[in-house]
């Protein structure tokens, strides 16, 4: 299968696709491409089994579809803590070779990277590192905007893109860290946080792709 092929899979994936319809809208902006590729390419992997495909519906994955995607993911996300763990990369440079290395880490290689990393749960971004059956370890989370002011969270969670994670290392923000929002300016103006007793001022578009531990609003 191509590397191109397998992006398509794993992107439907990652925005639900093993249990509901993932439109080809949602897939063009995860992919950041044409719609008109979009389409093109679906009818390929209809054609292989790996979707099941319902015109201006959308795509699910079908059980071997899924079983090609979560080999993807679990490689993808075991390489990330590889690399950031023995190699010293950085957030967005342990994404951006993941993103390399998924495509050619065959299952065995996988399973012994897994083991040799004593079995990690999360990946060095936060997201959950599928087991092999596709079993998932998710933590009840929301994003940074939905917390109220003056409550004290912890970050477990960003999304995975490589200017976002540049500009979130460079603010000082590491998984595991206390946060409490000490201002929101209106308008998705940006945010001011107290980051582990420092004072550090975030954009809105950024707080919003950053994933804390959910606290009931009082």
């Amino acid at each position: 299968m191509t590397p191109n092929k397998e992006d398509y899979l794993k992107a439907i994936y990652k925005l639900g696709g093993m249990e509901e319809l993932v439109g080809n809208k949602q897939i063009a902006e995860a992919l950041q491409i044409a719609p008109a590729s979009v389409t093109e390419m679906l009818g390929k992997l209809k054609r292989e089994g790996l979707i099941h495909y319902e015109p201006y519906k959308g795509s699910r994955l079908t059980s071997e579809g899924i079983r090609s995607a979560i080999l993807l993911v679990r490689g993808h996300r075991l390489w990330e803590v590889f690399l950031m763990r023995h190699l010293g990369y950085s957030w967005s440079e342990a994404h951006e070779d993941a993103e390399l290395l998924e495509h050619i880490t065959p299952s065995r290689l996988t399973a012994r990277l897994d083991q040799f990393l004593n079995y990690p749960a999360y990946c060095p971004h936060g997201s959950a590192i599928p087991h092999p059956d596709g079993h998932i370890t998710l933590m009840p989370l929301q994003a940074l905007i939905h917390l109220s002011t003056g409550t004290e969270s912890h970050i477990r969670r960003v999304t995975e893109e490589t200017e976002l994670l540049d500009y979130l290392q460079e603010s000082g923000i590491v998984i595991g860290s206390s946060v409490r929002i000490i201002e929101a300016a209106p308008y998705e103006g940006p945010f001011t946080l107290d980051l582990e007793g420092r004072r550090v001022q975030i954009s809105y578009k950024a707080a919003s792709q950053i994933f804390v531990d959910k606290v009931e609003n009082l």
